[in-house]
């Protein structure tokens, strides 16, 4: 059995408008020591499957089905309680923003003693020692000293390491990281991977990495969850989706992506249109209107929903174009014209 497992999870929000369907069956599995990337555009409920997963739509007006199960127990039907007391011991989570997600009145050691001491009875000052270990073991110079310096005295990039060194104080066995280097410049980046790849190591913790730049999820990911409108649209290894990737959708992301490793002879090819509202997702194939192959369907595209279906090895994609055509559209249409971007 996988560590964490979705079983078509759906995460809806009743509104004066109408129900918002954020995350609409979602199923994957991750084990231990192996790192997940989640991509896709903003508002592909990337971000609301990482707080379901963590109880944090609980008491609220969220309405949640199917599973989801951490080392073998049930999340979605466990009390809020129960679940509460499994974040920061058994799952943890790097938020985007550090500065708003950080407590501004209290030390950003006292708000690590804060989530050590709820798991563990120990006194203030062996929780303060433990603080500074965590400071120092993720790059933050004279952790002795900083401990005691508020949220607002960090930098940008100093911050997000203290939010990493809050989420990983109590070794936990899932970690899950939303946009984590989101505003930082590219160098401390960087550096920010390399620690959590470095950290992962070390705790041999399951790792989500939720994002939109596919550069972050090369860097670390084992496999690749593509979402759109609430769905997995394709799922593989990283070698799939960088190199054999099935569905326009990602062959828009990639084309989207500027590559530093060739000269650029031609503009980035953005991806035509708007992401579909929640509300209002397009019958058939959600991404069917800004699909340029839509046409090659016979209309199923606007109509019938597509099945997420094996190609081979695991990898999984949603689409109603025949593997041969897509595979036929990759090798002598989509890769050499990303190849001379």
């Amino acid at each position: 059995m996988s560590f964490l497992e979705l079983k078509d999870l759906k995460i809806h929000f009743p509104t004066d408008d109408g129900l918002v369907k954020s995350v609409d069956g979602l199923s994957f599995s991750l084990e231990k020591g192996k790192t997940l990337g989640i991509v896709g555009e903003s508002g592909s409920g990337k971000s609301v499957t990482s707080l379901g997963i963590l109880g944090l739509h609980k008491g609220g007006r969220a309405r949640i089905s199917g599973e989801i199960r951490l080392d073998g127990e049930e999340l979605v039907s466990a009390g809020a309680d129960h679940v509460r007391g499994l974040r920061g011991k058994k799952m943890a989570m790097i938020f985007q923003d550090p500065l708003s997600a950080m407590h501004p009145y209290y030390t950003v050691g006292d708000q690590i003693i804060e989530a050590y001491r709820i798991h563990h009875k120990v006194s203030k000052s062996v929780a303060r020692k433990h603080a500074i270990d965590m400071l120092g073991r993720v790059g933050i110079p004279e952790p002795g000293r900083r401990v005691d310096d508020y949220p607002h005295h960090f930098s940008g990039g100093m911050r997000q390491r203290a939010m990493i060194a809050m989420a990983l104080s109590c070794d936990p066995e899932l970690l899950i990281a939303d946009e984590p280097t989101t505003a930082l410049d590219v160098t401390v980046q960087a550096q920010i991977l390399d620690l959590m790849r470095d950290l992962q190591r070390e705790f041999d913790s399951a790792l989500i990495i939720i994002t939109h730049d596919l550069g972050v999820v090369a860097e670390l990911s084992d496999d690749i969850l593509v979402m759109y409108g609430g769905r997995c649209i394709e799922y593989g290894t990283a070698d799939d989706i960088f190199y054999r990737p099935e569905h326009p959708y990602t062959w828009g992301l990639l084309g989207s992506m500027p590559r530093l490793d060739r000269a650029p002879t031609e503009r980035l090819m953005p991806i035509k249109g708007s992401p579909p509202s929640l509300i209002n997702v397009p019958s058939g194939c959600a991404f069917h209107p800004r699909c340029p192959y839509a046409g090659r369907t016979e209309g199923r595209s606007s109509t019938e929903t597509p099945a997420l279906a094996e190609t081979e090895g695991g990898h999984l994609v949603r689409c109603h174009m025949g593997r041969g055509e897509r595979r036929n559209l990759w090798d002598n249409e989509i890769k050499p014209m990303l190849e001379t971007q």
